[in-house]
C-alpha cells in the first residue's frame, strides 16, 4: 500500500510547489522590509525636523509663580492697600501656529478690545517669544467658562489667576500708601542692573509711588517656580517639583487712618497741606496732601485722556504738598530765628528793642513794615513770638547775618532732606551767599537777609521741614527724623521700625528752649498773643506759631487787600503748633493755600483738628446751638464766624 502511494505522488510538481511558494514569500518579506526601512528612512531622516520639533515641545517648563504682596495697614491694623483674586487670559506666542488668526478668535469668546490688543502688541514686542504674555485681565466668570470649553482649539493660550492690587481708601491715602502699576523698560533696566529681574519673573506690577515704591524690597516677597512637563500646545501633562513662592511682608505705617479722614473731611478738598507727627519718636500721625486722585486707575495702566487731565488740573492733585509742596516758611520761622540768635548771643533774654511800625536797614532809606500798623512798643524776645513782631526779627536777622543764620537754620533741617521713607520730597532752599551766586549769579546784600529773618524772599520749605523742625524745638534740640513706617510682620516674626540716630542742636540743657516754648505758648494763651482768640480755650494746651506768606511782593507803600486780590495770588496761611504744652505727643503743621476758601480758613483748621485729636468725640462734633442740651458740648469746634484773630 506504501509504495502504491509513493507511485501516485508526483515529486517533481511538489518540488516546483515548494520553489514556487518560497520564492513568493522571499519576495513578500523582501518588500515588507523595504518598505519597513523605506519607512524608517521616512522617519528617521525625511521627518527628523519635524518629530525633532515636536519632541522639543514636548519638554520640561520652569513656570514662576508669583509671590503674595504684603499688606499695607495703618497703626490700628486697618488695611490700606489689598489684594484681590483675578483671572487672566495670556499667550505664548511660539506655540500659537496662527496668532493673527487665534487673536480673531478668542475676540468674542473672552470680549477683546482694541485696547487689550494693542496693550498685547506692545508686550510681545519687549517679551520674549516663548514667554507667557497676558492678553486680558480681570476676565468675568462667564468669560472664563467660555473660553474653558474652547481651551483646546487654541494651543499657546491659557488662563491663570493673579493678585492686583486695591486701594480701598482711594485718594485719601494715595500721597502716602502711593500705587503700584506695570513694570516698563525703565524698571525693567534698574531691575536687571541690580541682579533681581529673576525675582520679577511673574509679575505685572512695581512699586511706583510712596510707600509702595519705598518699601518695595520688602512687600514684594520672593518668586517661587513649578516643574513641569508640557504637551507641544503648552498644556502642562503633570507637575513635577514645585518651590512655592515667599509672600512679602505686610507692614504697618505709624498712620491713623480715622485721624486722616477726618483731616480730609474738614479740608473739602481745598489746596492745602496738613502733617501730624509724634516728637518723641517721629512717627508720622496723619499726612494729607489736598486736592488728592485715585490711584486705583494706575494699577491696571490709566488712560492718558485721563493722567493727561491729572497734569493739566491747576490744583496739582499728584503733588504731595506735605513732602513737595515749597512755600516761604514766613514767621513759623521766628522761633528757630530766636533760638539761633539767643545761642549765638547776639540777644539775651533780657534784650529789649522798640517795635516801631516800621525799620529802617542801616545806611539806607530802604523801610520794612510790620504786620501790625500801630507796632508793637518796647519788645522781648518772648513778646516778639508772642505778638509775631516783624520789626524785631528784622533787626534780629541783620545782626545774625546771613552766614550764621544759614548755619543754625540748616541744624534745624532747612534745605536738606528730612529723611522721610518717601522718595517723593523736596528739599527747598535755605539760601545762602554760595547759593545766590551759583543759582543768580549775584552777590548778597543785607536787604536779603532781612527777608529772610521773617521767612520770606529766597527761602523755601515744605511742610514735612516745618514739623520737623518744631518737633527739634520740642525735643530741646533733638533733631528726630520723620517716618510711616511702624513695623514689618513676615509671619509671626515683627520687625519694629529702626530708628536712626538722632542729632543734637546745642546744649539740650539750656534754658533757652523754654524761653522760645514759653513765646509759643504766650501766642496761644495770652491776651496779647496772635491766636489768643483762637486757642486759649483749648483745655489740654496749645502753643503755636502762625506766617503769612506772601505769594507776590508788595511796593513799599502799597497795601494788600484779599478781597481785591485774585485767588490765586492772596497770601498762603500756616500754623504750626504742639500740643499738649507741658508733655507734647503731637507736632502738626498746616498750610492753606492762597488762605483757603468755602467756609476753610487755617486758624479754626488747625483747632478742629487738634480738638479731635484731644478732646473727647462729642467734645469737637458738638454745637451748642444745635444740641438738644447744651450742658452736653464741653468744646464746640471754633468757626470762623465766631473767632477774631490774627494770623501771623
Amino acid at each position: 500500500m506504501a509504495l502504491l502511494n509513493d507511485e501516485i505522488r508526483d515529486h517533481t510538481a511538489e518540488s516546483v510547489l515548494f520553489v514556487r511558494r518560497a520564492v513568493i514569500a522571499f519576495l513578500v518579506v523582501a518588500l515588507m522590509s523595504a518598505a519597513l526601512v523605506f519607512n524608517l528612512y521616512h522617519l528617521q531622516v525625511g521627518m527628523h525636523d519635524f518629530y525633532q520639533t515636536r519632541s522639543n515641545q514636548n519638554d520640561i517648563k520652569m513656570l514662576p509663580i508669583a509671590p503674595s504682596r504684603g499688606l499695607i495697614m495703618d497703626r490700628n491694623g486697618v488695611v490700606l492697600a489689598q489684594n484681590i483674586t483675578l483671572y487672566q487670559i495670556q499667550v505664548i506666542p511660539g506655540k500659537v501656529p496662527d496668532l493673527k488668526a487665534t487673536l480673531n478668535a478668542l475676540k468674542p469668546i473672552v470680549d477683546l478690545t482694541q485696547d487689550d490688543l494693542d496693550s498685547f502688541h506692545d508686550a510681545m514686542i519687549h517679551g520674549r517669544h516663548f514667554a507667557q504674555i497676558p492678553l486680558k485681565l480681570a476676565l468675568t466668570d462667564v468669560e472664563v467658562a467660555r473660553f474653558s470649553v474652547n481651551q483646546f482649539d487654541f494651543p499657546g493660550v491659557s488662563i491663570s489667576t493673579y493678585q492686583q492690587r486695591r486701594y480701598p481708601y482711594g485718594a485719601e491715602l494715595a500721597h502716602v500708601v502711593g500705587y503700584v502699576s506695570k513694570i516698563n523698560d525703565k524698571d525693567a533696566k534698574r531691575l536687571d542692573e541690580e541682579g533681581i529681574a529673576e525675582n520679577y519673573a511673574a509679575d505685572h506690577d512695581i512699586g511706583k509711588q510712596g510707600v509702595e515704591k519705598y518699601y518695595e524690597n520688602i512687600l514684594h516677597g520672593r518668586t517661587g517656580y513649578q516643574e513641569v512637563e508640557v504637551d507641544n500646545h503648552g498644556h502642562v501633562v503633570r507637575l513635577l517639583k514645585e518651590v512655592p513662592p515667599q509672600a512679602g511682608q505686610n507692614i504697618y505705617l505709624t498712620l491713623d487712618l480715622g485721624l486722616q479722614q477726618y483731616i480730609e473731611k474738614v479740608l473739602k478738598g481745598q489746596r492745602a497741606a496738613v502733617v501730624v507727627m509724634d516728637p518723641r519718636d517721629g512717627g508720622i500721625k496723619a499726612m494729607v496732601s489736598s486736592p488728592s486722585y485715585d490711584p486705583n486707575p494706575f494699577v491696571n495702566g490709566i488712560s492718558s485722556k485721563e493722567y493727561s487731565a491729572l497734569l493739566k488740573n491747576p490744583d496739582l492733585p499728584l503733588i504731595n504738598r506735605v513732602t513737595q509742596g515749597l512755600y516761604p516758611p514766613a514767621s513759623t520761622v521766628k522761633p528757630f530765628m530766636a533760638t539761633s540768635a539767643l545761642f549765638e548771643g547776639v540777644i539775651t533774654p533780657q534784650t529789649t528793642f522798640f517795635g516801631a511800625p516800621t525799620w529802617t536797614l542801616p545806611g539806607t532809606e530802604r523801610h520794612y513794615r510790620d504786620w501790625l500798623k500801630t507796632g508793637h512798643g518796647l519788645l522781648n524776645v518772648t513778646k516778639a513770638i508772642e505778638e509775631s513782631a516783624d520789626t524785631f526779627f528784622y533787626q534780629v536777622a541783620y545782626e545774625m547775618g546771613i552766614d550764621r543764620i544759614h548755619t543754625w537754620l540748616s541744624k534745624f533741617g532747612y534745605g536738606q532732606s528730612t529723611g522721610i521713607d518717601l522718595d517723593e520730597q523736596y528739599n527747598g532752599v535755605l539760601p545762602s551767599r554760595e547759593w545766590k551766586m551759583k543759582v543768580h549769579k549775584k552777590g548778597w546784600y543785607q536787604g536779603d537777609t532781612v527777608s529772610v529773618g521773617i521767612g520770606q524772599g529766597y527761602w523755601v520749605a515744605t511742610p514735612i521741614q516745618m514739623v520737623r523742625a518744631l518737633s527739634a524745638l520740642v525735643n530741646n534740640g533733638k533733631l528726630e527724623t520723620p517716618h510711616l513706617l511702624y513695623s514689618s510682620k513676615s509671619g509671626k516674626v515683627i520687625t519694629p521700625y529702626k530708628m536712626p540716630p538722632t542729632q543734637q542742636i546745642a546744649d539740650g540743657k539750656s534754658p533757652i528752649w523754654g524761653i522760645v516754648k514759653n513765646g509759643m505758648f504766650g501766642m496761644a494763651n495770652f491776651p496779647n498773643g496772635t491766636g489768643y482768640k483762637l486757642f486759649h480755650t483749648a483745655p489740654y494746651q496749645i502753643a503755636a506759631k502762625s506766617g503769612t506768606s506772601q505769594v507776590f511782593s508788595l511796593r513799599e507803600n502799597q497795601v494788600y487787600n484779599a478781597k481785591m486780590t485774585p485767588v490765586r495770588l492772596r497770601d498762603h496761611i500756616f500754623y504750626t503748633a504742639f500740643a499738649p504744652y507741658k508733655h507734647p505727643t503731637v507736632v502738626m503743621a498746616l498750610i492753606m493755600e492762597n488762605g483757603g476758601g468755602d467756609g476753610v480758613v487755617a486758624g479754626p483748621t488747625a483747632r478742629a483738628i487738634l480738638d479731635h485729636i484731644f478732646l473727647p468725640p462729642q467734645a469737637t462734633m458738638c454745637d451748642p446751638a444745635k444740641a438738644d442740651n447744651p450742658a452736653d458740648c464741653e468744646q464746640p469746634v471754633p468757626t470762623p464766624n465766631s473767632l477774631g484773630f490774627s494770623e501771623h
